[in-house]
């Protein structure tokens, strides 16, 4: 499904995209077209994308064509998910010590469309950083790497 959605390939377009989605959510799928949970992920966004139009932009990038935000976000884990609005970096409190970024794939669509809903709503209160509205149970658990340390 990823061939329904938009792809970033360069650091210019990524960098465009942060600067130019206004009163949306910018969702960016960080990973690899030909990874199973990639896929499995893709396919959940391509089919939220038309019910999110109002509120979310939704593009994928690949891990291998950008580095450098592949490194500036810490992304070890695909396929890692990241939101901005109005050019600012959203965080999410899924109750792990990542905020910056949704590691794994959505349980369910409702899973994703609450998530962006709550994204949307606190990033128009003017917050930075928001409580997951997804069930702990169906946030994927893993274990940070800290490399170079």
């Amino acid at each position: 499904m990823s061939f329904l959605l938009p792809k970033l390939s360069c650091k210019r377009e990524v960098d465009q995209a942060i600067k130019s989605v206004a009163e949306k959510v910018l969702v960016l799928r960080f990973g690899r077209d030909n990874d199973a949970v990639c896929l499995q992920l893709d396919d959940i966004l391509a089919k939220t994308a038309h019910d999110l139009s109002k509120m979310a932009v939704i593009y994928l990038v690949d891990v291998n064509k950008v580095p450098v935000y592949t490194q500036y976000f810490d992304i070890s884990y695909i396929p890692s998910t990241v939101f901005f609005f109005n050019g600012q970096h959203m965080k999410v409190d899924y109750g792990s010590p990542d905020h910056t970024k949704f590691v794994g794939s959505f349980k369910t669509k409702q899973d994703f469309i609450d998530l962006i809903e709550v994204i949307y709503r606190g990033a128009m209160r003017g917050k930075l950083i928001v409580r997951s509205p997804i069930d702990p149970s169906n946030i994927p658990k893993y274990d940070l790497l800290y490399q170079g340390i």
